[in-house]
């Protein structure tokens, strides 16, 4: 019964919308999407140092990764212990993967942010100008047009751009400063294996 009234309520609501709502609705889709998934790739795998990590993945008590700074320290550790010129460049594209895997879906999620208010305006100005053609045709009391109706949907529009928008850029601006301790724990495993401060044998052990 819950369930059939939300059901009902939410289809007045994107009914009453006008046409910015299936754009709204879509937005707040993608912009979930590319959330999620970013939540899912910044895991950083603990709260250890970058340096307590590599150590324990050259002694091989690493184990299963549990998040992309463990992961690269174990790819970058690979490198390094191919041997080989110019280790450095050779890390660089290593770790380049996770660079990138970082970064995704991030301009998307910026875009979305800053576009559903703008969506929400939209529908605002469509409503407001319902109303005052309600005006001029005195069309007061109907019920699928008039002036309820486009009040209604110059309320709706913005209340859900705003809704968007609100919550997407508080758990973007989380995610953007993981981000950017990530991108900065990520050099900083290049610069401590290509400057050798940790040595590693070619069969994995401490020098």
């Amino acid at each position: 019964m819950e369930l059939g009234l939300l059901f009902e309520r939410a289809q007045f609501y994107y009914e009453a919308g006008g046409y910015v709502m299936p754009w709204l609705v879509l937005a707040t889709l993608v912009l979930w999407f590319g959330l999620g998934y970013r939540a899912a790739v910044l895991r950083r795998g603990g709260n250890i140092s970058v340096r307590v990590v590599l150590r324990r993945e050259i002694e091989g008590r690493g184990g299963k990764a549990r998040g992309i700074i463990e992961q690269a320290a174990r790819d970058g550790l690979a490198v390094a212990r191919s041997g080989g010129a110019h280790l450095r460049r050779r890390l660089d594209d290593a770790l380049a993967d996770h660079f990138m895997e970082i970064k995704r879906y991030r301009k998307l999620v910026g875009a979305i942010v800053a576009v559903a208010p703008v969506l929400g305006l939209l529908g605002t100005v469509t409503g407001m100008m319902e109303t005052f053609r309600s005006l001029d045709d005195a069309a007061l009391y109907t019920r699928n047009g008039g002036i309820a109706a486009g009040i209604s949907q110059a309320l709706f529009t913005t209340q859900l751009g705003l809704a968007v928008a609100i919550p997407g850029l508080v758990i973007k601006g989380f995610l953007d400063r993981k981000q950017r301790v990530i991108e900065m724990e990520l050099a900083q495993i290049k610069d401590i294996l290509s400057s050798r401060e940790l040595a590693v044998s070619a069969d994995g052990g401490e020098q």
